[in-house]
């Protein structure tokens, strides 16, 4: 049995690595092959190109790149009609997986057609649950209120639960950690995440490395780490490098799960790492910034409340947004000294909300990926029967 999958960025490429894994868990004879990262590289694909270029934000800083994307689109089909797998997984990133799923359809490849995490049509482009059936045999989502988006339509959907809460970040622990970096008992660890795009860390990260001087002038005891990823380590060691900042970067996952458990505090971009940081109780503020014309069309497309996935999920304001203006080097020193404060109102805030976000992601249930893993399977050997 051959699978191939699609994962277009970081986030996508750890939630394909953890499914790949649970389908070699019930089918041990199964190949891979597709688009993504390292962690899915790990488990036994050879990526068709580098995710990094597709690694881009923003409505308007997409523009250069097109040319690139829809090369990279045109060489996913060609390879997926020479390979004739028997399902296609396309993983997040709609818009790319949208292009590939079309062309399969146009070229009558007869295999299953997935996707997995639904696009966020609760925020913006409703219209897209009305049409994705066209394209895509199955949906699978990650949150529990999404399936009535799309099984209206006639979109075979099914709810199989937030991978955040099988990440090995939950068992990892702070020991070795701190042992290899040699943290003293009276430091406190904060991470920085600046996010794993090219422009987020352009906009973000001198921003967070103001932030941290600040801080470390303040409070001599902090110690600043910087979990980075491949797609974007060279840019943030050389903005680390042009501001002389003494802050410690890491580049695999072990390390950073690790130091998310020592850490009392973290800074970081919107995204599922911030989810990981709620689930295992690290105080933490969300910290954004786009071009103002990107901002401009955000703000008159969507129609969501909130950036944070902990906030949209329980719908409260628990974990400070620091957006836009916002996002600037004094309102992230004040708020991340009330994170460090236990005593504060906005600590005993997250705390409890950390809680209620544990329960509605159905911590404790059946792994969501181990569940995606058993409908993927199943529709397939249907169909070989057929």
């Amino acid at each position: 049995m051959l699978v191939y999958l699609i994962a277009g960025e970081p986030s996508g490429d750890m939630l394909g690595a953890r499914l790949m894994r649970a389908l070699k868990q019930l089918e041990p004879n199964i190949e891979f092959a597709g688009v993504g990262g390292d962690n899915m590289e790990k488990e036994g694909m050879t990526s068709l190109f580098d995710i990094s270029d597709l690694s881009i934000m923003g409505l308007i800083e997409v523009i250069p790149s097109i040319p690139k994307v829809l090369h990279h689109i045109r060489e996913t089909v060609e390879d997926i009609k020479e390979k004739q797998p028997d399902a296609v997984i396309t993983i997040d990133s709609w818009s790319f997986s949208a292009r590939i799923h079309k062309a399969i359809r146009k070229k009558n490849i007869n295999i299953w057609q997935f996707h997995y995490v639904a696009p966020q049509v609760w925020a913006w482009k409703k219209g897209r649950a009305k049409t994705m059936h066209k394209y895509i045999d199955h949906l699978l989502t990650l949150f529990p209120n999404e399936p009535a988006y799309f099984t209206p339509y006639h979109l075979p959907t099914d709810f199989v639960g937030h991978p955040v809460i099988e990440s090995s970040m939950i068992e990892a622990n702070s020991h070795d950690f701190i042992q290899k970096y040699h943290i003293a008992s009276d430091q406190k660890v904060i991470l920085l995440l600046p996010g794993s795009r090219h422009n987020e860390v352009s906009h973000l990260l001198p921003i967070f490395l103001e932030t941290a001087a600040i801080l470390k002038k303040r409070h001599p005891e902090l110690f600043f780490v910087l979990p980075t990823v491949k797609t974007v380590e060279t840019r943030v060691r050389d903005i680390i490098k042009k501001a002389q900042s003494d802050i410690l970067v890491i580049n695999t996952q072990d390390e950073r799960y690790s130091a998310a458990h020592a850490s009392v505090a973290a800074i970081a971009a919107s995204g599922t790492v911030a989810l990981e940081l709620a689930i295992i109780k690290v105080p933490h503020l969300i910290a954004y910034k786009v071009p103002p014309l990107t901002a401009w069309l955000v703000k008159h497309l969507t129609k969501i409340k909130y950036v944070n996935l902990t906030n949209l999920i329980l719908n409260q304001p628990i974990v400070p947004e620091l957006l836009q203006n916002n996002c600037n080097k004094e309102t992230l020193v004040k708020t991340t000294e009330l994170l460090l404060d236990k005593n504060s109102q906005c600590y005993q805030q997250e705390q409890d909300g950390f809680l209620k976000l544990q329960e509605a992601l159905g911590m404790g249930k059946k792994h969501p990926s181990l569940k995606a893993a058993e409908i993927i399977l199943q529709k397939i050997k249907r169909k070989k029967i057929k």
